[in-house]
């Protein structure tokens, strides 16, 4: 399981900062949790196929949190998906889709299979599958919104091989009878009990999306013993009324609920745009909890790094360009213009001397130099010829020499 941030400001983008969207990768299928603006571009400089989309969850009707959906799904139309495609979110979510794609003339090639979620719910499984379910839960917000928690389902434990043979266990059909949970019954009539050759079953890895949200039960619920929490922190401690106010969450709320839901990761999103240096936030939670990172988007998030690193490829940076050092940089360019125009000529930086001894050889070998020089080698016209020749445009390299202006 591979969690990629693809937005995370809040309410509005920044330079380099997105509206709100996370990718779950498994097994080659991707989970989008909201669906912000530029969701689907951020998916192609992450590295992440679109066409491998298989659930879109939405959290609620705040419009920084769905307003990439019919872009995204009609890019798809365009790609002529034919796999149907899972849509989760609060109710109106289907009414909303059907507008738009009425309203564009479009139909599309593939079918759209919508989960509404009801307001007056405790929790409700939305997607339950042989191998993961997905739960939500309402949080505290200002509109009706909730949170999910994705679960891989119990795995298999491992098999020993070595004591399966020695008991008669020859085929893979047995084996994989053996792995799940069956006992084997061989031509003797010896039968071999599951408990026996399979260990206990691991646990599958989790991931909580808790988002736009006061500090509420249901967000430690979500998040309980998870590998990885995705908790918003829009806002510092010193903004807690105001966070208060808009029914959001401060970076020591996130940390609180991490705390008391025992996660084994806290990962913060969901900035506001007046924190041009999140690392503030980051500090705040890790005071109260630990490990706590900050969202980045398009960085993958393991939860096996061992296998998974390398399955997911940013294909894209992006960097916020310092405009200080910019205007140093051309400063210092057009200074050595002036100076080369008045003086006529380039000027070059002196070589500082390593040592005395290769000072006095290059000394000795000056005055040789100059010793030959005064012997008259050639006649006076070609002297006078050579003389007027411009000198060779030589650029001495010296470890001052600043390499990123070229």
């Amino acid at each position: 399981m591979i969690i990629v941030p693809l937005g995370v400001a809040s309410a509005t983008p920044t330079a380099t900062r997105h509206l709100p969207s996370v990718a779950l990768w498994r097994e080659g299928d991707v989970h989008l949790f909201d669906c912000g603006e530029n969701t689907q571009m951020r998916m192609l400089q992450a590295g992440l196929k679109r066409s491998k989309i298989t659930n879109i969850f939405i959290t609620h009707f705040d419009i920084d949190h769905y307003s990439g959906i019919i872009g995204l799904l009609s890019t798809l139309q365009l790609q002529r998906r034919e796999e149907p495609l899972n849509i989760i979110g609060p109710k109106g979510i289907k009414k909303y889709v059907e507008w738009n794609f009425k309203f564009a003339d479009i139909d599309l090639n593939y079918d759209l299979n919508f989960t509404e979620i009801k307001e007056n719910i405790e929790s409700q499984k939305v997607v339950d599958n042989d191998d993961y379910y997905v739960e939500a839960r309402p949080l505290k917000h200002s509109r009706f919104c909730v949170g999910y928690r994705f679960q891989e389902k119990d795995k298999p434990g491992k098999v020993d091989a070595q004591k399966a043979t020695s008991l008669g266990i020859t085929e893979d059909e047995q084996f994989k009878t053996l792995k799940a949970g069956e006992d084997v019954e061989l031509e003797d009539g010896t039968i071999v009990k599951s408990s026996d050759i399979v260990g206990h079953p691991r646990p599958g890895d989790s991931f909580a999306y808790v988002t736009d949200t006061k500090y509420c039960p249901n967000a430690v619920k979500l998040a309980m013993n998870t590998n990885i929490l995705y908790h918003e922190a829009t806002f510092s401690e010193s903004l807690a009324d105001k966070a208060e106010e808009t029914g959001h969450s401060t970076s020591a709320d996130a940390a609180r609920v991490a705390t008391e839901s025992q996660t084994k990761l806290l990962v913060i999103g969901h900035f506001s745009a007046r924190y041009t240096n999140p690392f503030i936030l980051l500090r705040e939670a890790r005071e109260k909890f630990f490990p706590a990172w900050l969202a980045t988007e398009m960085r993958p998030i393991y939860t096996n790094p061992s296998q998974e690193k390398g399955i997911v490829k940013q294909r894209v940076y992006i960097k916020e360009i310092d405009e200080n050092s910019d205007s140093k940089r051309s400063g210092e360019k057009s200074y050595d213009k002036k100076s080369s125009d008045k003086s006529g000529s380039k000027r070059f930086r002196k070589r500082r001397p390593q040592n005395t001894k290769k000072q006095s050889s290059r000394s000795d070998s000056g005055e040789r130099r100059t010793k030959r020089k005064e012997k008259p080698r050639y006649n006076n016209d070609d002297s006078d010829n050579r003389s007027s020749r411009p000198p060779k445009h030589i650029t001495p390299r010296t470890p001052f020499d600043n390499f990123d202006r070229f």
